[in-house]
């Protein structure tokens, strides 16, 4: 029974890859074409934390840090993979330094906001999303909520006993997140 099944293992016939260019009969996988293009690691890194895989994401914001330098973009890239991950400390200090690298970004003083608020400093991240809103003169709906958000919970700052805070992140966009109370 053994020897039957090892020589039907041996045998000729198999899987067939019907598509392949240069073999049709080929059983392996193609090759890697050590000549093609690369995908751009930032936006590979932007889909990896749109599906939730921010491990990976991390990764492949190193990897376009390597090709490319270190900018804003990845900066922050970094933050929201560490955001998704609850490393809410390396979020913030990724945040603050791309904050410095391009002060001009709405969305990167929105997603430090939403870091803030997450880490429970209030007051400040009402600040960070007031500067967020002016930047974006009022054009994004989801900085808009967010700073609602921020004030309405500096207004309510007292919680009675039993009384919980809970908040979800809710993605919106590339790089931009919204906070959003669950019921």
């Amino acid at each position: 029974m053994g020897l039957a099944l090892a020589l039907t293992a041996c045998s000729p016939g198999g899987f067939g890859t019907p598509g392949f260019k240069d073999e049709p009969d080929n059983p392996f996988a193609p090759g890697v074409d050590l000549n093609a293009e690369a995908e751009n690691g930032v936006e590979v890194g932007h889909r990896l934390i749109a599906a939730g895989q921010f491990e990976l994401a991390i990764r492949s914001f190193n990897r376009a840090a390597l090709d490319q330098g270190i900018d804003a973009e990845i900066l922050s890239g970094l933050g929201n993979a560490n955001l998704g991950l609850g490393r809410l400390g390396q979020a913030e200090t990724l945040m603050r330094r791309a904050v410095a690298r391009d002060e001009t970004q709405p969305e990167i003083w929105n997603n430090l906001g939403v870091v803030l608020m997450e880490r429970g400093k209030n007051a400040e991240a009402q600040q960070v999303f007031r500067k967020a809103y002016a930047l974006d003169n009022g054009q994004s709906d989801a900085i808009r909520d967010n700073l609602r958000l921020a004030l309405a919970k500096s207004q309510n700052s007292v919680i009675l006993e039993g009384q919980s805070e809970n908040y979800k992140l809710v993605r919106r966009g590339s790089a931009d997140y919204l906070i959003r109370p669950t019921l």
